[in-house]
C-alpha cells in the first residue's frame, strides 16, 4: 500500500497545472457529493493523494473550491438551448414543457447534482440561493410568463408572479427533485420510465395552472 500510494503521488507530480486543476476538481465533486460540505480539505487531499498544501495552490480557499463545484456542476450542465424550447410559441405549450422538462429532470437524477443539492442546502452553502436565483429567472418566469399567454393573462413584465403562481413551480419542480432524492438519499424503487413520469408532473402542473389563471382573472 505504502508502494502504490508512493507511485501514485509521483505520477500526481508529472500532471500540468491544467490538468492538476481538473484533477482536485473532480475529485471535490465527487468528495462533497459523497461526505456533504462539513468535509476537510485535507480529507480531500489525502483522497487525492496530494499535498494540502498544493491544493491550496490551485484553490486559494475551500469557498473558491466549493465556487467552481457550483459552476461545473450547475452552470456547466445547463443547456443554452432550453431557453427556446420554452418560448417557442409555434409548438403547443403542453409540448414545449414536456420537451424542457423531460431533459431538465435529468440534472436532479444524476447522483453529483442531487447530492450535492441537497448538502448544499443541508450546511447552509451558498450554492442553492444562487441556484435558484438561476431557476427562478431562466425556469419559473419564463414558464409563467407562457402559462399567462397561453391562458390571456398579462405578462410577468407587467405583473410579478403571484403566491400561487410560485407555488405551482415549487410543486413541479420539488416533485421532480424527489425522484432524484429517492433515488440517490432514500435509495427506494424510482419509475421505471422517468420520461414518461416526468410528462404526467407536467400534465398535472398545466391543469393546475389552468385553475390558477381562471381563479386570477375571476379576482
Amino acid at each position: 500500500p505504502r508502494e502504490e500510494k508512493g507511485n501514485q503521488r509521483k505520477r500526481n507530480k508529472r500532471l500540468a497545472p491544467r490538468q492538476r486543476a481538473d484533477q482536485i476538481l473532480r475529485g471535490a465533486v465527487r468528495f462533497f457529493a459523497e461526505h456533504g460540505f462539513s468535509g476537510q480539505t485535507r480529507e480531500l487531499a489525502n483522497e487525492l493523494g496530494i499535498a494540502k498544501g498544493l491544493l491550496y495552490r490551485y484553490f486559494p480557499s475551500k469557498e473558491a473550491l466549493i465556487d467552481r463545484v457550483y459552476e461545473e456542476v450547475f452552470l456547466r450542465r445547463w443547456s443554452p438551448q432550453w431557453q427556446a424550447v420554452l418560448t417557442d410559441r409555434k409548438r403547443p405549450l403542453l409540448q414545449r414543457l414536456k420537451a424542457f422538462y423531460v431533459e431538465y429532470a435529468k440534472l436532479p437524477l444524476e447522483y453529483e447534482w442531487g447530492r450535492i443539492y441537497l448538502h448544499a442546502g443541508l450546511a447552509g452553502a451558498s450554492i442553492n440561493k444562487r441556484y435558484i436565483r438561476i431557476a427562478n429567472e431562466r425556469i419559473f418566469k419564463p414558464v409563467m410568463n407562457e402559462i399567462r399567454h397561453e391562458f390571456g393573462c398579462r405578462s410577468i413584465d407587467a405583473q410579478e408572479m403571484s403566491e400561487p403562481e410560485q407555488e405551482l413551480m415549487w410543486s413541479l419542480h420539488g416533485s421532480i427533485f424527489y425522484i432524484g432524492m429517492r433515488k440517490w438519499v432514500y435509495h427506494v424503487k424510482v419509475p421505471s420510465d422517468i420520461d414518461a413520469a416526468v410528462e404526467q408532473l407536467v400534465e398535472g402542473f398545466y391543469a393546475n395552472a389552468k385553475n390558477v389563471m381562471r381563479k386570477a382573472a375571476r379576482d
